[in-house]
């Protein structure tokens, strides 16, 4: 069966628009947690320039896959299999990351991993842009009330899970080699973040 996620065909044309800015200059993209596939299906033919890699969890190839098959624009590679908490990354040629609305869905320690991996991409390939979308706190707080009822929502599923607050993805981000280039306000409540990887510094 077909996956379909209505939060991906809401947020991606507002997330194209900023993508189209900042990888413009990017050859390849790795995105980290494909999901459906929805959004790889999506960006990869308006991003014809680049080549755009898809992963994620085993359980989740089979239905990204039947997203990819519908694009005949471009070329696009076979999802590969990624835990992002992992340390043993493959090697994609990547130098740029994306990942959407998984910080919130991973448990700290996983998205901590995925930031970590982002950081040894990237410093492979000579640097980089990581673009991560999703919501966020500030200074430990909500930023609307949508964004705390939707937290609570999170934790009831799963008391691991949960919005991060910016400083603490930031923390580990320069722990990477990354450093907070830009913020993008995005609809409900959403940010793009934008972290850079100067290549010369890394784990």
């Amino acid at each position: 069966m077909k996956p379909l996620a209505d939060s991906c065909e809401r947020n991606k044309q507002p997330i194209l628009d900023v993508l189209i800015e900042e990888f413009a200059n990017t050859r390849k993209v790795l995105e980290v947690g494909s999901g459906t596939g929805q959004h790889a299906a999506f960006f990869a033919p308006r991003l014809p320039h680049l080549v755009w890699q898809t992963s994620d969890l085993e359980e989740s190839l089979a239905g990204i896959r039947i997203w990819l098959a519908e694009v005949d624009a471009v070329p696009i590679p076979e999802p590969l299999e990624l835990d992002a908490a992992s340390e043993q990354w493959p090697d994609t040629g990547a130098d740029g990351v994306f990942s959407a609305n998984t910080s919130h869905i991973m448990h700290w320690d996983v998205a901590c991993g995925m930031i970590r991996g982002v950081g040894r991409q990237l410093a492979l390939t000579g640097g980089g842009k990581f673009c991560l979308y999703g919501p966020f706190n500030k200074n430990g707080d909500y930023t609307s009330d949508s964004n705390r009822t939707f937290d609570g929502w999170l934790k009831g599923q799963d008391p691991l899970m949960g919005l991060r607050d910016l400083d603490d993805i930031k923390r580990v981000a320069v722990g990477s080699g990354m450093s907070l280039e830009k913020q993008y306000r995005m609809p409900a409540n959403n940010l793009i973040l934008v972290f850079n990887h100067q290549g010369d510094s890394g784990e």
